[in-house]
Parts: C-alpha cells; sequence; structure tokens
C-alpha cells in the first residue's frame, strides 16, 4: 500500500485500526448461508455477497469503486439471483458504484432515511470526494428491526447511528453473522467527528451490538473479521474512547 494509501485508509475508522492488505474471502458455509468478500476501491471497502446457498438468492451489501467485475465474475460462476443492493451507510467509499450496480444488475436499492440524500446526491454530506460518484435513486428505506428476506435469509436491520445519522448494521440472529459497516471494526470504531455524524449516539448504537451473543461473526466495512465477545470493550465504550462529543 502506498503511503497515500495507508494514509486514506485511516479515514473512516477511530485511531487504533491497521489494515492488513487486501482479502480475497469466501466464507463456510453456515446453514444455508455463504459471505463472499472483495475488499475494494481506494481505501479497501469491504463489499460483500450474502448467499442463501440452498436458493441462490444474493444481496450486495455496499458498493464501493471497482467492485462490479467482481460481483458479475461471482454471479456467474455461483448461478446467483442477486435481488437487491443493501448500503449500511452513505459516505463516498460505500456508494461509489451504487448506480452502475443498479444499472447494470437491475436491481432495487435500499438505504437509511437518513442517509438517503447523499445516495442521491453524492457529496451532500459535506465528505470531500475523491473522484466524481454518479447519483443513485433510492428505491427503499430500511428501518431499525425491519425484516428482510433472501432467499431462506433473514435479515434484520438494527439502526446504529453514529458514524452517519443513517448508519445501519445487518444481523442474522440464527447464523450469528452481523454487517457491521462502519459502526465497528476489529477493535475499534467509527469515525465520529464527520459533518454527517451524530457522536452522541454512537454509544447507545454500541450497546445495541454488544447486546447480541458473544459468538456473533462481525463482518466490517474495513478491514477483517471479529467477534461480539473479542469486542467486550463495547459493554463500555467510554472506557476505551472517553467522551463521544468529543469525537
Amino acid at each position: 500500500m502506498s503511503p497515500f494509501g495507508a494514509l486514506v485508509a485511516q479515514l473512516d475508522r477511530v485511531r487504533g485500526y491497521e489494515p492488513r492488505g487486501q482479502r480475497f474471502e469466501s466464507s463456510p458455509v453456515r446453514f444455508f448461508m455463504q459471505i463472499k468478500i472483495f475488499p475494494a476501491g481506494p481505501i479497501g471497502t469491504n463489499v460483500y455477497l450474502l448467499i442463501c446457498s440452498k436458493t441462490k438468492q444474493a444481496a450486495i451489501i455496499d458498493a464501493p469503486a471497482d467492485c462490479l467485475d467482481w460481483i458479475q465474475s461471482e454471479i456467474k460462476q455461483e448461478g446467483l439471483n442477486v435481488k437487491a443492493l443493501l448500503l449500511t451507510h452513505s459516505h463516498w467509499d460505500h456508494i461509489a458504484e451504487a448506480a452502475l450496480i443498479k444499472k447494470t444488475l437491475k436491481i432495487p436499492v435500499y438505504v437509511h432515511p437518513e442517509d438517503a440524500g447523499n445516495v442521491q446526491h453524492p457529496g451532500t454530506d459535506q465528505l470531500p470526494l475523491l473522484f466524481p460518484i454518479s447519483p443513485c435513486s433510492v428505491d427503499g428505506f430500511l428501518t431499525d428491526k425491519q425484516h428482510l428476506l433472501i432467499g431462506n435469509l433473514d435479515i434484520e436491520v438494527i439502526h446504529t447511528p453514529g458514524h452517519s445519522a443513517g448508519s445501519v448494521c445487518f444481523y442474522l440472529q440464527k447464523e450469528h453473522v452481523l454487517f457491521s459497516g462502519d459502526t465497528l471494526f476489529e477493535g475499534t470504531i467509527g469515525r465520529i467527528n464527520f459533518p454527517s455524524s451524530r457522536p452522541a449516539l454512537m454509544w447507545s448504537s454500541l450497546k445495541k451490538l454488544a447486546a447480541l451473543p458473544s459468538e456473533t461473526i462481525v463482518y466490517p466495512g474495513h478491514g477483517d473479521s471479529t467477534t461480539i465477545g473479542q469486542e467486550s470493550w463495547i459493554q463500555d465504550p467510554q472506557k476505551r474512547f472517553g467522551n463521544p462529543i468529543d469525537g
């Protein structure tokens, strides 16, 4: 990774996370679920393919730059029927190819309403864009405790404002899996001092995640997976990070 890349890779995370380079992973099948992971774009943002192995239905989670070719290759290789693009939040590195994915695969795009404006008009969250990002229309809004079905997989939406106002996580209770976006990483959290952040809400969001079973595998927006048990500090995050108002 270039010095510039290493610097930019820290932009989304509170200090404490160290990037480990690109990974191309496929999880073992858990029940009827498979997860494929591809870190893409200039800061290694994870795009996930969440697959119901029984029905071959799938969802894409987040849309970083330069991920569509990989997605299309996996669709062809696995014979997938992709049903939706689910966005954990609307920061530029998670929506860069949302419009292209929607147009190419002809699938709906879902995001929390508080982050929808930046998907439709990239840059309105006041974060600088490293390159132009095409506007993307939103087909549906994600709400707290909403359930989505992808084949036989039941996905619960957990609203976790903090890193952005509309940040969400996707939780599969039966499979013990959480897609945490930029809310929670291995050993740290997403930054809460951006213009669109809600620092005063981050600790209550983390406590929602702390209530999940300790064996829950956490797949974050950047970097390696972890578990809720390994991140036990989220029971009392103020001990590690101080007052959230200070960002």
